[in-house]
């Protein structure tokens, strides 16, 4: 897709299902900085919103604080609890609205999730006679609306770029054992080409875009971003 300097760019994330998608696939935390700056790609942007989702506790506070001097619009939705014990927090609708409200300011709509749920957005962006592009991470993307947005742009293949921190600890508990020196040095993972652990990787998080959800923010938003669409 031909792009140019100046384009009018918008960009919306879906905070929760790249954060999911990251954790899932790469157990691996998502550089929001990087992401926009690449959706951008020397345009004008007008603006960058992250969509997400706050806990009465405010533990995302400093990963809101930093999205927000990055120069990133946050919109927050407060956590829904509900009698049952099932927990909510969805932005889909409101990622939409405010997408379509900002098209006579927009030439070009980023939308940064794969969820298959914006393939009627990204059909009426473009009846508007506006672009579409998508980035989120490939084994997470609904292939209905990677193939028909104007750029996809899959996360998955720079994860140097996009992913940033040591990896994440899985739920499973593992058994204590005890081990000597020897055997840990002996234990410790191979480094890989595209999922090292850097020196710039060990930032403070508050510096780094980290993420850092409730695990019980719905399993309905886990089970999202790990189908596909064929």
């Amino acid at each position: 897709m031909f792009k140019h300097k100046d384009q009018r760019v918008g960009v919306f994330i879906d905070t929760q299902n790249m954060y999911y998608s990251a954790r899932n696939l790469f157990k691996r935390k998502v550089n929001f900085k990087n992401i926009v700056e690449d959706a951008v790609a020397g345009r004008k942007l007008i603006r960058a919103t992250a969509y997400v989702v706050s806990t009465e506790g405010g533990e995302n506070e400093p990963f809101f604080e930093a999205l927000e001097k990055a120069g990133i619009e946050t919109r927050r939705k407060a956590l829904i609890e509900y009698t049952s014990g099932h927990k909510k927090g969805d932005w889909d609708v409101g990622l939409t609205i405010d997408a379509v409200q900002m098209l006579d300011t927009l030439d070009v709509v980023v939308i940064v999730s794969g969820d298959g749920d914006f393939q009627p957005l990204a059909n009426y962006i473009q009846a508007r006679g506006r672009m579409v592009e998508v980035m989120a991470f490939g084994k997470t993307t609904s292939s209905k609306l990677a193939e028909m947005v104007n750029d996809y742009i899959d996360l998955s293949e720079n994860q140097r770029r996009y992913l940033i921190g040591p990896k994440l600890e899985t739920r499973t508990e593992r058994p204590q054992t005890t081990t000597t020196s020897d055997e840990k040095k002996k234990s410790l993972p191979k480094r890989s080409t595209e999922t090292d652990v850097q020196e710039e990787d060990l930032e403070d998080p508050s510096d780094s875009f980290f993420m850092e959800l409730d695990d019980s923010v719905s399993d309905q938003i886990e089970s999202r971003t790990r189908r596909l669409e064929f």
